[in-house]
């Protein structure tokens, strides 16, 4: 038979791990959906070593599309056909987000540093 006094000092520890673990699995959830689903859901652009990368995007009309400056330079995300509102300057690790509309190809650049451009391709949901 198991006396209260051992319950107590085993429950209390016991209740402490499995909280332990059930945050790290929490977290560990959180860092998968963004490593594997993130891109697919979030169709994200990184703009460094003064690139937009990947420099082509396919997308459906009304997903979202979102660029994040990893370069230590101010970068911008300005449409050649002003078919999105442009960006502020984006500074280190600053993100902007926009909505894809009407299927089309959209070209965009970077009114900082021009010679940096992409191009988003939007198709029908």
């Amino acid at each position: 038979m198991i006396t209260s006094t051992f319950k107590k000092r085993i429950a209390a520890p016991l209740c402490i791990v499995i909280s332990l673990l059930s945050l790290s699995l929490r977290s560990f959830a959180g860092e998968m959906k963004d490593a594997g689903g993130g891109l697919a859901a979030g169709n994200k652009i990184e703009i460094k070593d003064f690139a937009f990368n990947p420099p082509t995007i396919t997308v459906k009309s009304g997903e979202q599309i979102t660029w994040i400056n990893r370069d230590e330079e101010p970068h911008t995300v300005v449409s050649v056909e002003k078919q999105f509102k442009k960006s502020t300057a984006l500074d280190t690790d600053q993100e902007f987000t926009i909505i894809a509309g009407a299927p089309g190809t959209y070209t965009y650049f970077c009114s900082v540093h021009p010679k940096m451009t992409g191009t988003i391709v939007v198709e029908k949901p």
